[in-house]
């Protein structure tokens, strides 16, 4: 049975390595068994190099303010301000890795999880929240929501929200769409569920097969154009844990604040609460 889990966890991860904002070519698929605890083409060059760039112990300044929010339309972000954004965990060996990253620089990130995936590491997905991170999901099997139908779509939503509520630990407020596929009708469905849709402002395209020095040189180049926003990144690749120091290095170096990001429940108008 614990063999069983441990293939099925690796087949959905393969499948999770094809997870993009939009449908073009040449996605990763090196996500096989042996890359497990092997790192990703250049890995090893990059974390060495990240490692002489943030000493252990040094202080860094790039928390930034914490942002509360109950819908879309309070996310907003000032110059120079971004939310480090994760999907499709979490795995051992990648997400830890993260996260190890985050604490030492002293921020938080926003963790979209597969529910499937969260099924089956809920001692990570637990640990990812105890961190102080955000929690979103990412719907239960990473669908393409705009091809089902509308039962079907929020069918996997539902599934997905519980999936993380039960291995995390906490309520889940937070929800992007696999492929940034969505409709009307499913973001206002998703609102109802007091769930705030994290959209994309900068995608790192770290789920493509290329070394994490160019992952980090497009993040930061879009971020040049944008001046802010939300950087989506997928902590079940190597490249992503290798490069995220040198990202975040980056980011600091240029006077860059990562917004620490939380909910809040809307208040109910108090004519509503009259009429209960």
């Amino acid at each position: 049975m614990h063999r069983f889990t441990i293939y099925s966890g690796l087949v959905l991860c393969a499948a999770l390595a094809g997870c993009q904002t939009a449908k073009q070519p040449a996605p990763d698929t090196t996500i096989k068994t042996s890359s497990i605890v092997a790192p990703e083409g250049q890995a090893d060059t990059i974390v060495q190099t990240s490692r002489q760039t943030t000493m252990p112990g040094a202080r860094h300044n790039l928390a930034g303010r914490t942002l509360t929010v109950s819908s879309i339309h309070e996310l907003r972000l000032e110059d120079k301000e971004v939310i480090l954004s994760f999907d499709d965990g979490p795995i051992p060996g990648r997400t830890d890795r993260v996260l190890a990253t985050l604490d030492q620089f002293g921020v938080k990130g926003a963790f979209m999880m597969v529910g499937e995936m969260a099924e089956l590491h809920p001692a990570l997905a637990k640990k990812v929240a105890m961190d102080g991170n955000a929690i979103g999901s990412h719907t239960y099997k990473h669908q393409d929501l705009a091809t089902l139908s509308f039962d079907a779509a929020m069918a996997e939503v539902t599934r997905g929200e519980a999936a993380v509520t039960k291995a995390t630990g906490v309520d889940v407020n937070f929800f992007r769409f696999p492929y940034l596929a969505d409709t009307h009708k499913l973001r206002a469905a998703v609102a109802m569920r007091e769930m705030v849709v994290m959209d994309v402002d900068v995608d790192s395209k770290d789920y493509f097969n290329t070394s994490a020095a160019a992952v980090t040189k497009r993040t930061m180049d879009l971020l040049h154009k944008r001046g802010r926003g939300i950087i989506l990144m997928h902590d079940i690749h190597n490249r992503t844990a290798s490069m995220l120091p040198t990202l975040l290095t980056r980011l600091e170096a240029e006077g860059y604040k990562v917004v620490t990001l939380k909910f809040k429940k809307q208040d109910v108008p108090a004519q509503v609460m009259a009429s209960l």
